[in-house]
């Protein structure tokens, strides 16, 4: 697998290519200004103008870094921090301020915060932040998918590494399409149908129950038979250490 240092600008943008935003700001202007800027930086940005239905998001993509404006309509910014905190410790936190209060600040110190920016935001200021937030992802090793049988994925450069023997794990285009819909719906059970119209959403008559079949089983024996849970009479899961 690559070894990403972390010395230097250029690692750090190359990472950030490979990552998905979740952004929460009200404000239209600000909230289209700043998303242009972060998708000169990553993937996908995701943006919303309150937290009200970021938890659809979460069920159905990957969501690697978090930067939220404070005072928001519906739930504020600190609260939506806490919760987020309750089921994932460790996923980056950037929180914007268009003022700086100490009853906030306080609060935050408790969060494991990446940044803590007052508005308006300068475009090497947000560059640092996103940084920090690569240097938190590849220290926690958050990029490395680890399956039972010394199988792991490497989300960023898309290679299965059979980590007992150090090599890589060869993966047709098919079974990389599947395996990376199965991580990026990890939490929930996945039907049939929707592999079907997904995986073969370019060429829909090869999308056969046989096919799935066929698929699945490769894919199977090369990250381990029970690191796909077959759910009888619904679908399919997948399940990571």
């Amino acid at each position: 697998m690559i070894n990403y240092t972390i010395n230097n600008n250029q690692n750090y943008e190359n990472i950030l290519k490979h990552l998905n935003i979740l952004y929460i700001e009200d404000e239209t202007n600000i909230r289209n200004n700043i998303s242009k800027t972060l998708e000169m930086f990553v993937s996908n940005v995701f943006s919303f103008e309150n937290t009200e239905n970021v938890d659809l998001i979460f069920k159905n993509k990957r969501i690697d870094i978090i930067i939220t404006d404070i005072n928001l309509p519906y739930k504020d910014g600190i609260t939506f921090a806490q919760e987020i905190r309750k089921i994932d410790s460790n996923i980056p936190i950037i929180l914007l301020t268009a003022y700086t209060d100490t009853k906030y600040l306080l609060k935050a110190t408790k969060l494991k915060l990446i940044d803590y920016l007052t508005k308006p935001i300068d475009f090497k200021t947000l560059q640092k932040a996103l940084h920090n937030c690569v240097k938190d992802i590849v220290e926690n090793s958050r990029y490395i998918i680890e399956f039972p049988n010394n199988i792991s994925y490497n989300v960023l450069n898309k290679e299965l590494f059979d980590t007992k023997n150090q090599k890589i794990v060869s993966l047709s285009t098919k079974e990389l399409s599947l395996l990376e819909y199965f991580i990026k719906h990890h939490n929930r059970v996945i039907s049939h149908e929707e592999f079907k119209d997904n995986i073969w959403s370019d060429n829909i008559d090869y999308a056969s129950d046989a096919a799935l079949k066929n698929i699945l089983t490769k894919l199977r024996k090369k990250i381990g038979k029970d690191s796909i849970k077959n759910i009888s009479g619904v679908g399919f899961k997948i399940h990571t250490i």
